[in-house]
């Protein structure tokens, strides 16, 4: 086997001999999609940036979302017509400058019945609007749906009742690898970039301004001080945690609204494209197409634990399933049909009165502590680069310098050379090269060249799912992937789409990452133990 053992490991003394002796511009707290976001505007623009996560990149949030780049629907039956204008023309750069590679055109079907409070006109008055504001960049404009024609596109869907509908587009993306490409861009244009590394407590200087932060490594227990010009707070549903590192007394300003989803068999649903159905109250959701799974979600409630214990409950649970099994009545899906849920955290900026969790606003807030921490409520996977501009645009005013205009709107990612915009993939890639670049996009040839000498990196992890041994060394030598946990669910997503969740593949992946990481046998089977008890 061809591996460069220790390497990932010298890069990782590399940053942090690198975060220990340099002063930097910015020190960004969080590396989900916005802190990587800002970190790579920030380098892009000249600036010397860190970037630290506690976890691993897009650990929270940023990988428990729908999965969805969307200009926000159901945000114009709130009014919110700024943000759903920002949301499509950012979804529009995305899809076919960015990130096409990742982002990819995702049809819809939305079908009205009887019963609904929504009328085909006002479905219709609200598309063309919708239309209006992606300035008619979007794939094809919305087109409306006689019941013929719904039942046409979804056999499976409930056709009692059914009085019509409307067919229009988002995009669907890989929302760990966004993040995670994001973080490594910002990377290879000189941030110093780690995860698994914690802030602890930060510093001030006889002014009472910030001016360094203590970090500790979680995977080796050592601990160094990292200064910095500016402090960026982008930790998602941990901002109030780190807001009282600056300031012990600081108010909460977030609050957090719980969503879960669940992950099927699409053959068991029957869903041909991704189709906007209702909750038994009557909230909006979706069924989406994951390949050969369906994806739905998401519920909306309140949540007031701590972060780090979020799951799905009974009550979540129950209420997916009667919401899908309510518009694909044939579907009778129960408990044992669930391939695997997850649950994320919106970490959306408290309303000065109590509201219906659906009517806290989704805009994001940008506020600043009278020592200098830049935080960042709210935030959406769509709307990240241009959220991360403002704060850039904000830290550059702090620093006193004069930085170049933001350039994310137009230099895509690495991953995005050579790709032009297409739809989102229906069916699993039928062979090897084509299952690599639909991950990886212009760098799928550099995760093939790890193969030559070696045919056995060719060989898929486990037998339901076309994920490959080669794409393990590729997550630790090119991806920061530290731990078993960092490949199986967020590089490589078996964790959530193998019926298994990916016991049958861990003991392989955990000896390719021994080989790369040069662990001792022992720390080997700690990793294999560790992932099957998250698992259980």
């Amino acid at each position: 086997m061809t591996i460069s053992k220790g390497q990932p490991l010298r890069h990782r003394e590399a940053t942090w001999r690198y975060l220990r002796e340099e002063v930097f511009d910015l020190l960004v707290i969080g590396g989900g999609i916005n802190g990587a976001g800002v970190a790579r505007d920030a380098v892009l623009r000249g600036m010397s940036v860190a970037l630290i996560e506690r976890g691993d990149f897009a650990i929270g949030t940023s990988s428990r979302s729908s999965k969805l780049i969307h200009g926000g629907v159901r945000y114009l039956e709130q009014g919110d017509i700024a943000l759903v204008l920002e949301a499509c023309r950012e979804r529009d750069l995305l899809r076919t400058r960015i990130a096409p590679h990742i982002v990819r055109a995702q049809p819809f079907v939305f079908p009205l019945y009887e019963d609904d409070d929504l009328s085909p006109w006002r479905l219709r008055a609200g598309l063309t609007l919708y239309d209006l504001l992606a300035g008619f960049r979007n794939v094809h404009a919305h087109r409306m749906l006689s019941p013929e024609e719904v039942e046409r596109l979804e056999p499976a869907l409930l056709a009692d009742g059914l009085v019509g509908g409307a067919h229009y587009y988002d995009c669907w993306t890989d929302d760990a690898r966004l993040t995670l490409e994001t973080a490594l861009a910002a990377r290879s244009g000189g941030a110093a970039v780690l995860n698994h590394a914690e802030v602890i407590a930060l510093e001030k200087d006889s002014a009472g301004r910030l001016a360094a932060a203590r970090v500790r490594d979680r995977l080796q227990g050592r601990t160094t001080r990292v200064r910095a010009r500016v402090f960026v707070n982008t930790s998602g549903p941990w901002l109030d945690r780190v807001r009282r590192l600056d300031d012990a007394g600081a108010p909460p300003r977030l609050r957090l609204t719980k969503g879960v989803h669940a992950v099927f068999d699409r053959r068991r649903v029957g869903n041909r494209h991704a189709v906007v159905i209702r909750g038994v109250d009557g909230r909006v959701m979706f069924v989406i197409p994951w390949q050969n799974h369906t994806l739905a979600g998401t519920t909306d409630t309140f949540y007031d634990d701590d972060p780090e214990r979020v799951r799905a409950d009974d009550e979540d649970i129950e209420y997916i399933l009667a919401a899908v099994n309510r518009a694909f009545p044939n579907a009778a899906l129960g408990r044992d049909d669930i391939i695997s849920t997850y649950a994320g955290l919106r970490p959306l900026v408290a309303p000065e009165d109590e509201l219906d969790e659906s009517d806290i606003s989704r805009e994001d807030a940008i506020f600043e502590s009278p020592a200098g921490l830049i935080s960042l409520g709210g935030g959406k996977l769509t709307t990240h680069r241009r959220v991360a501009e403002h704060i850039v645009d904000l830290a550059a005013r702090r620093i006193g310098r004069r930085a170049g205009r933001c350039r994310t709107d137009h230099v895509p990612l690495p991953g995005a050379a050579g790709i032009v915009p297409g739809p989102a993939l229906e069916e699993p890639p039928s062979s090897y090269e084509e299952h690599l670049r639909s991950r990886y996009g212009g760098v799928a040839p550099e995760v093939a060249a790890l193969v030559r000498g070696d045919a056995s990196l060719r060989e898929r992890l486990t037998t339901d799912l076309p994920d490959l041994r080669v794409e393990v060394v590729h997550a630790v030598e090119h991806e920061m992937a530290m731990t078993l946990e960092d490949v199986l669910l967020r590089r490589l997503h078996v964790h959530l789409r193998s019926r298994g969740r990916g016991v049958e593949a861990a003991p392989v992946a955990a000896d390719l990452m021994a080989a790369c990481l040069d662990w001792s046998r022992e720390e080997r089977d700690r990793q294999l133990a560790a992932y099957l008890e998250m698992v259980r």
